[in-house]
This record gives C-alpha cells, sequence and structure tokens, in this order.
C-alpha cells in the first residue's frame, strides 16, 4: 500500500496502520503547489500602467538631467566659461548619479523598488528648481552633482523593477520600451529648455524642465502598479550578503564587458551631443540658437530603435542585435563629418538609433545575467554608463576646444569601436 505525502501531511488508504518504510513522497500535484504572483503579460493592463509609469518616470528623470545641453554656448556666454567648463552642467549631475546607483540598488532592496524610485524623482525634482537659481557656477554645479544623486534611484531600480514585474518572455520588449521612455524624456527637457532660454534665459529654461519632470514624477506615483513579486533583503547579515552579491557580479567577465560597453558608448555618444551645439553655432553652420533645440529631435531615433532592438534580440539574440545597433552608431557618427548641414542632421538622427539600440540590449542583459543580484548588477551598470557620461563628457571638451569636431569625432568612433571588441571578446556565444 503506498501513502502519499503532500506538504507533510500523511493519507493512509483504507484505514490500514504502516511503517515509515512504506511511506513513498510524492509531489504534490500542481495545482497544490506554492506558486507566486504571475508577472503582467504584454498587452495586459498591468504591464500597459508599468510600461507608461516608467515612461513617465524616464521623463522625470532624463528631462532634467541634461536639461542644460541644449544651453550650453548661452551658459558659456553669461558664466565666462568655456565648452568643456560648461559642459560640466551635464557632467557634476551624471557624476553624481553615476556614485548614487550602487547605493540606491540597497535602498531598493531593502524598502522596494517603487517606494524608492518615488523618493528619488521627487527629491530630484526640488533640487533641480533650486539649482536653477544658484548665484554661483560653483553652487549650481554643487546643487547638480545633489540632483544626479537622487536621480540614480530611478536608472538604478528602473530595469531591476520592470524585471521582476513582467513575464519573463516580455522583458527584452519591456527593457526597450523603457529605455524609449528615457529618449522622451531626454528629447523633452532639451526641446522645452531651448527655446523658453532663446526667450528668457537659461535659468528660466531650466526652471520649465523642472516643472514639467514634477508632473512627470506626480503621474509615475500614480500610475506605477504596486510590486507583486518583490521580496525585500531585510534581517542581519543582509548588507554582507548584498556585498557578496556584488563581489560575484564584479567576478563576471561578460559583465564586466557590459560595464565597459556601457562607459565607452555613453561617453562618446553624450559627448556627441554636449559639443555639437558648439559646432553648428559656429561658422559654417551658425544655427540660430532658437532653432538648436530641433536638433534634438533626433532622440526620436532612439525612441523608434530601442523597443525594434528588444524584438530583435528575442528573435536573433542579444549579442548581435548589440553590435549592429553599435555599427549603426558608427555609420551615423560618420556621417557627422560631412559638409552639408541636412547630412550633419541625418547622420545625429542614425547614430542616435544605433546608439540606443545597442544600449536597451546591454542594460537588459546586465539585469538578466545577474542571478540573486539584479539590483546589484543594474547598478554597476548605470555607475559605469553614468561615470561614462561624466568622464568622457567632459574630457572630450579639451578635444574639442584644442583640434576641433574632426577630432572629436575620431575619439567617439575609437570609443564605440573598442567597446564592441570587448564585448565580442568576453560574450562570444554566450545566451
Amino acid at each position: 500500500m503506498m501513502v502519499r505525502v503532500y506538504g507533510g501531511r500523511a493519507s493512509v488508504r483504507r484505514g490500514k496502520v504502516l511503517q515509515w518504510r512504506h511511506v513513498l513522497l510524492v509531489p504534490p500535484p500542481p495545482l497544490m503547489r506554492e506558486q507566486g504572483p504571475a508577472g503582467h503579460r504584454v498587452g495586459s493592463p498591468g504591464y500597459r500602467r508599468l510600461l507608461v509609469a516608467l515612461v513617465c518616470a524616464g521623463i522625470a528623470s532624463f528631462a532634467q538631467i541634461y536639461s542644460p545641453q541644449g544651453m550650453l554656448q548661452l551658459i558659456a556666454a553669461d558664466l565666462g566659461v568655456g565648452a568643456e567648463g560648461a559642459a560640466l552642467t551635464v557632467s557634476a549631475a551624471t557624476g553624481g548619479l553615476a556614485l548614487a546607483v550602487v547605493p540606491w540598488s540597497f535602498v531598493g532592496d531593502r524598502i522596494g523598488r517603487r517606494p524608492a524610485m518615488v523618493i528619488a524623482v521627487v527629491s530630484a525634482t526640488l533640487l533641480a528648481l533650486v539649482s536653477a537659481w544658484a548665484p554661483t557656477f560653483e553652487l549650481m554645479l554643487a546643487l547638480r552633482f545633489l540632483e544626479g544623486m537622487a536621480l540614480g534611484g530611478v536608472p538604478a531600480l528602473a530595469v531591476a523593477y520592470l524585471a521582476e514585474e513582467v513575464d519573463d518572455r516580455a522583458r527584452s520588449i519591456a527593457a526597450g520600451w523603457y529605455v524609449a521612455g528615457t529618449t522622451v524624456g531626454g528629447l523633452a527637457g532639451r526641446m522645452l529648455a531651448t527655446p523658453v532660454a532663446d526667450l528668457g534665459s537659461w535659468r528660466m529654461g531650466m526652471t520649465a524642465v523642472a516643472l514639467l519632470a514634477a508632473l512627470a514624477a506626480t503621474s509615475f506615483a500614480l500610475l506605477a502598479p504596486p510590486e507583486r513579486r518583490f521580496v525585500p533583503t531585510t534581517g542581519r547579515g543582509s548588507p554582507a550578503v548584498a556585498l557578496r552579491r556584488l563581489l560575484r557580479t564584479l567576478r563576471d567577465p561578460g559583465q564586466l564587458a557590459l560595464f565597459a560597453f556601457a562607459f565607452l558608448m555613453m561617453g562618446g555618444f553624450v559627448s556627441v551631443y554636449n559639443y555639437l551645439s558648439f559646432h553648428l553655432t559656429a561658422p559654417p553652420y551658425l544655427v540660430p540658437a532658437a532653432l538648436l533645440g530641433m536638433v534634438f529631435l533626433a532622440y526620436l531615433g532612439g525612441t523608434v530603435s530601442s523597443p525594434v532592438a528588444g524584438r530583435l534580440a528575442a528573435r536573433h539574440g542579444r549579442l548581435p542585435t548589440m553590435l549592429a545597433g553599435t555599427g549603426v552608431m558608427l555609420a551615423g557618427l560618420l556621417l557627422t563629418l560631412a559638409g552639408p548641414l541636412v547630412l550633419v542632421l541625418l547622420g545625429l538622427l542614425v547614430m542616435t538609433a544605433g546608439f540606443f539600440a545597442a544600449h536597451a540590449i546591454a542594460s537588459g542583459w546586465a539585469s538578466a545575467r545577474a542571478d540573486g543580484a539584479r539590483s546589484q548588477a543594474t547598478g554597476l551598470y548605470n555607475l559605469a554608463y553614468y561615470l561614462g557620461s561624466s568622464v568622457l563628457g567632459w574630457a572630450t571638451g579639451l578635444v574639442y576646444e584644442g583640434s576641433g569636431w574632426d577630432a572629436t569625432v575620431a575619439v567617439v568612433a575609437a570609443a564605440a569601436l573598442l567597446s564592441a571588441g570587448l564585448v565580442v571578446a568576453a560574450l562570444r556565444g554566450r545566451a
């Protein structure tokens, strides 16, 4: 006779007494197994709410952090600094963000991704309003640094929040849509700040963006669905456990290659946008400041390419899609060397599309590779990403000031080629 045991309880057939040696452990049927909540599936109401909420988070954060980029020539003229000095208004914020993403990942592990992201976007928006009217350049840089630290909670946690809350098969697609949302934010900030600055001042331009961010932050807080699959890390020893997860991630050569890819690609990408405004307002182009914000419409290339890259990666693999995106970025970058303005702008559009396609896959891949350390892997990826923006975005200005646009393009192209070589060496043949 057989005794079936479900969850530690034994049932005896026909009332006969059995000895323990006759007990056979049988797995419970599927309906009796404990299961966690299912992730949001593509097309479900929760999935749509989550994507819209993350687009709002992208607008709230990326509109603020890059809002000075289209006004750097105005900031330089008003404050009496050079191109690389004006670029520090962007680098200070991205530097603060880079240093804060890993600490934010621990906060998100403890209190939840969604609550931490709400705290991040609200505090950053308040700092943005203050920094726009700082009386000195040095104080503005300090406030921008703190603003960046607050904003670190969004990129540090958004992909982990998304990866946990959506169905496994929807992760690449959802990550692509999130990156598309960040491009909308970056575009909105630049497009709004530049014409307002032309009518009033660069301080008014930054204030207008901060007000837009406040609206987007409120929308995120209202729309983001509550977490259903999050398990907090609490109790004694959890910091040590988190540190072990962090170190395990740093021992993975594939992860290190993805982090290097983020540093080099983002550093080069931001360099192009930082110094393009100086290039286009100088002879022979002499683009008026009022029209310079229109240049950032090229960000729409990234808005389109990011979700497309997610679908291509699901079909053809991550590495081929990343390399294709890098190749498209290089082609567009080289096109900016052409003389006619229309070709320069076309090159910027192509470069932007390629960059965001590659970044959408790389960021999702870093999270997917980190079994049990998703927040830390995402935090480290973003640390590298924004450190590249801060360091290379500033340092390339020295190249631009000394040797001009052609040399700047050469440096960015070299960075892109090096990043592609590293990921091929470390990740070829990996899922």
